[in-house]
């Protein structure tokens, strides 16, 4: 997959009816990383950048902001005219912290009333319209970076120089979030953490706006009883 000059989707070509956002300028190239929960996208994301010397955009942590945003207001997460206008009016800034309206939130959003709602606000057609928006405008300041998430290379950045699609087997995805549960003290049952994994893998992957898919071109790569040093030595060759 060679590298191009980028041209973000929904961005127009210039023209007299047209206003005209830039391009992401040539120089550093854009990766798209998608995949399950539990299936490892963090950890290659986060090598991936550092190798690199790129930023990182952890798209699944915005998602998680508004559904953090949504009960914080008491907001009914299927509700989804008022959590779209929520999308539009939130205060998100995702880093080695996660942000909202100005507050550090990172230990919340892995919690459980966030876990239990989030695939209901993902599925949300206005929301993600709102994220996709900011996710693109994210690329276009960065000039490139990596990106992870769950349409990253269906949808929000399609002709990204490399699409990567991580999976595992679900009883590996399933111990990697119960140990992810533990360290972050918010409780570790294996059978309801392998159960909740099941539940949004089936809405992640079956809902109407930018269902879970293999991008066209992505490299498919199987992370279980694999270092991670191996599978970004993989990538990069693809770079």
């Amino acid at each position: 997959m060679g590298r191009r000059r980028h041209q973000l989707p929904g961005l127009c070509r210039r023209s007299r009816t047209a206003e005209v956002s830039p391009s992401v300028p040539a120089g550093k190239p854009v990766i798209a990383i998608d995949g399950p929960a539990g299936a490892g996208k963090s950890t290659l994301a986060a090598s991936l950048a550092s190798h690199l010397g790129l930023e990182r955009l952890d798209t699944g942590s915005m998602y998680r902001a508004v559904a953090y945003a949504a009960l914080r207001d008491g907001v009914d997460p299927g509700d989804a005219s008022t959590v779209t206008e929520l999308a539009h009016r939130v205060g998100i800034q995702v880093g080695p912290a996660v942000h909202v309206d100005g507050v550090d939130v990172t230990g919340e959003l892995r919690g459980p009333a966030v876990t239990r709602v989030v695939s209901e606000v993902a599925a949300n057609p206005g929301v993600r319209r709102e994220l996709v928006r900011r996710q693109r405008e994210w690329v276009a300041t960065h000039g490139g970076g990596v990106i992870e998430g769950r349409d990253i290379g269906t949808v929000v950045l399609p002709d990204a120089d490399l699409k990567v699609y991580v999976t595992a087997s679900e009883a590996e995805r399933a111990r990697r979030r119960a140990v992810e549960a533990e360290a972050t003290a918010h409780g570790h049952d294996a059978v309801a953490v392998a159960s909740d994994l099941a539940r949004r893998d089936r809405l992640d992957s079956t809902r109407d706006s930018s269902p879970l898919a293999v991008a066209e071109g992505a490299v498919v790569v199987d992370s279980t009883d694999r270092s991670v040093e191996e599978i970004v030595e993989e990538v990069l060759k693809r770079l």
